[in-house]
């Protein structure tokens, strides 16, 4: 397993864009078609923001008409870590990066096959390391 990575708020500011800390530190979510990957076809490996560890391939993204990036699966088991969700008044699986616990996004059970499910994340947490670049840091 991959070494956990703890940062101070103030290290975290540093490191990210005013959006970035509010979606991934704070559990922020961006307006829904606003985000840079909502609609990206490019093929690579989606990127931890925050920790650079790889999440989800191209190859699982699908357009699931919610305005925000979605996936069927992660690029492999344990990367992502899930939560219960009771903010806003209803019970949701939150998404986090199980390296560094940057809020991504959200889990539903509505996916395609060969899943079902629907990884709804924030282009704000996300970093798209072009296919064949995906090993370089």
């Amino acid at each position: 397993m991959t070494e956990k990575i703890k940062k101070s708020e103030s290290e975290w500011q540093e490191q990210l864009s005013p959006e970035q800390y509010q979606v991934t530190r704070k559990a922020g979510t961006e307006p829904a078609f606003t985000g840079k990957y909502y609609k990206t076809k490019d093929r690579g490996m989606y990127t931890c923001v925050c920790c650079g560890e790889p999440l989800f391939s191209s190859d699982t993204k699908f357009d699931s008409g919610t305005g925000w990036p979605s996936f069927y699966k992660p690029v492999a088991e344990g990367v992502v870590a899930e939560h219960t969700d009771r903010s806003h008044g209803m019970a949701r699986t939150e998404v986090r990066c199980a390296r560094c616990e940057a809020h991504l996004g959200h889990v539903f059970p509505d996916g395609p096959r060969p899943t079902g499910m629907r990884y709804c994340m924030n282009s704000a947490a996300l970093e798209l390391k072009p296919e064949g670049e995906e090993k370089k840091k």
